[in-house]
């Protein structure tokens, strides 16, 4: 904390912090709902089984543009006749969608838990997978961007965080 006295009357302290438990709680309940981009990517890059699946909730053109490699195509529309069929109810889902300006993926972890599956939302969706530099598949093969250093260390596998 800054050395300056702290005052209610600013726009950040006019709602005081929660109790150290009840912060604990709230972040405890979010990690448990989200994974960002780039703990799946390290998941994946691993190799073996990451223990969860990878759906990409977005369209055919959109799947076709660029998709995770190893993602399971299920739009959400499709997912309440097509899940049982694509995906093993005993597995964790990581859904994602285009990026954090869009709550696809929201929708379809809404949907697969509605079925009985277990589900994360992957923060930043398809968007930060690109910007933070990981391989993504395309109907002419793998491709990479170079990391956004906005968003992923330029000359590091993790952000330490």
């Amino acid at each position: 904390m800054s050395t300056a006295t702290a005052t209610a009357d600013g726009p950040v302290l006019r709602v005081p912090p929660a109790a150290p438990a009840e912060a604990a709680a709230h972040f405890r309940a979010a990690l448990a709902f989200h994974a960002d981009a780039s703990d799946v990517a390290a998941a994946l890059a691993a190799g073996g089984d990451p223990g969860f699946a990878v759906v990409d909730s977005r369209s055919t053109a959109a799947w076709d543009q660029g998709h995770v490699p190893g993602a399971v195509h299920l739009p959400t529309a499709l997912v309440p006749e097509s899940a049982g069929r694509l995906l093993d109810r005993s597995v964790p889902v990581v859904t994602y969608c285009w990026g954090p300006g869009c709550n696809g993926a929201a929708r379809a972890a809404l949907a697969l838990a509605e079925l009985g599956y277990r589900v994360k939302e992957m923060l930043g969706g398809f968007e930060y997978w690109v910007r933070e530099g990981f391989e993504f598949e395309t109907r002419r093969g793998l491709e990479r961007r170079p990391a956004d250093p906005l968003t992923a260390p330029v000359d590091a596998h993790d952000c330490g965080c």
